[in-house]
């Protein structure tokens, strides 16, 4: 991969990064009308520090020494988990979801089958994501 590609990934993840530390600010604002609130505060706490893992992830990318495919997938996969990690929590604290991944955020509250199935679906495959990425 040419330097100048590397470094248009790096100013685009440092740009997501803020996006989503901005997302996750909001994110604050909102936990007071969640059905949730404790698993509003862990969606307002994951927006801001995946933005600022994306932020990181940014500064550094230049200095990655990794084939084109890897750096590719690398930065697919860190804006898919980042991403994911926020609006799942975000989720389950809107509908009061997400108890058994997620047992002490949960609070004991479950939602509806489809919801749950939705909210699994996210952690997982953001947790494979983002273990690919750092592993």
């Amino acid at each position: 991969m040419s330097y100048d590609t590397q470094l248009l990934y790096s100013c685009k993840l440092m740009r997501y990064g803020v996006l989503l530390f901005l997302l996750g600010l909001l994110t604050g604002f909102l936990i007071p009308a969640m059905q949730n609130p404790r698993m509003g505060l862990s969606s307002h706490l994951e927006g801001t520090l995946n933005g600022m893992l994306l932020i990181l992830f940014g500064l550094i990318w230049t200095k990655l020494n990794l084939s084109d495919n890897l750096l590719k997938w690398g930065y697919i996969l860190s804006l898919f988990g980042t991403f994911t990690n926020w609006a799942t929590t975000f989720l389950a604290g809107l509908w009061g979801a997400g108890s058994e991944m997620m047992p002490f955020a949960g609070g004991g509250q479950s939602g509806a089958d489809w919801q749950e199935i939705i909210i699994k679906f996210g952690l997982i495959t953001l947790s494979l994501a983002m273990v690919a990425v750092c592993g």
